[in-house]
């Protein structure tokens, strides 16, 4: 993913958190909004109550690689931040997919199969 998919600014967050959409499932929370470019972009918030260091950077690497992979099977146009619950931390990566997958159905943003 580029450095200008990602989502850095704290303003940005706030701006999702406060009129974004959410969908959480038991491992994380995703928290989206309509960004006006042709392309999504994503932020991602692992806090510190959920290990040291090389634990949370474990889960974003995981959380940053199932966006990149699944780039596809999400509609375009989309400012996403993904928030990591304490279960994503011993999770398989697989189950971390399907979440991501999941609440991307619930909140309207996924592509349609034929597409």
């Amino acid at each position: 993913m580029n450095v200008r998919n990602t989502l850095k600014k704290n303003s940005d967050f706030r701006r999702l958190y406060a009129k974004g959409k959410s969908a959480a499932t038991p491992y994380l929370v995703v928290y989206c909004r309509k960004n006006r470019l042709d392309r999504n972009r994503a932020g991602y918030t692992v806090s510190t109550k959920l290990g040291h260091a090389v634990v949370r950077n474990r889960v974003r690497r995981r959380l940053r690689e199932i966006v990149r992979l699944n780039a596809g099977a999400v509609k375009p146009g989309y400012d996403l931040v993904l928030v990591a619950r304490s279960r994503a931390v011993d999770a398989q990566y697989r189950q971390l997919e399907q979440a991501y997958l999941k609440a991307c159905g619930k909140l309207g943003i996924r592509q349609e199969e034929g597409k």
